[in-house]
């Protein structure tokens, strides 16, 4: 399809950020110089960012090398997720017009928007964010 031979995105989501490569292979993952079932200690989160490569038929058309740090589990997963979006958004680029593009497929799935919730800051005179401390009468 594309002469380039690997394709990259970048996707952030809480506190992580994940530098995804694909690269035309078998459909292997490696997060961090590990194997995704090594480093996602849930079966869900690796289901999670399998997502965008299942809903296009892509699951054993790319090796997928992934760079990520900062949050925790889930934080990443969705990283790693918007990382893999993009990265097939460059490689199907030439295909935007169609109907079968990977752009409107990923769209309808909600898998392009980036989820912009972070963790809001503490406030003066509370215990969090929003958390007051506890009202006593006497």
């Amino acid at each position: 399809m594309a002469e380039k031979r690997e394709f990259t995105g970048t996707g952030r989501r809480k506190a992580s950020v994940a530098r995804v490569k694909l690269v035309p292979g078998t459909g292997k993952i490696t997060i961090n110089g590990r194997d995704v079932r090594d480093f996602m200690p849930y079966e869900t989160n690796v289901m999670d960012l399998m997502q965008p490569l299942t809903i296009t038929n892509n699951e054993n058309t790319f090796d997928i090398t992934v760079k990520v740090n900062g949050g925790g589990f889930t934080g990443q997963t969705g990283a790693i997720r918007l990382g893999i979006t993009r990265a097939l958004l460059e490689y199907d680029k030439d295909n935007e017009e169609n109907e079968d593009s990977y752009r409107k497929i990923l769209k309808r799935a909600g898998f392009i928007t980036r989820d912009s919730r972070i963790k809001e800051r503490k406030k003066p005179g509370l215990k969090g964010a929003r958390r007051a401390p506890q009202f006593s009468k006497r």
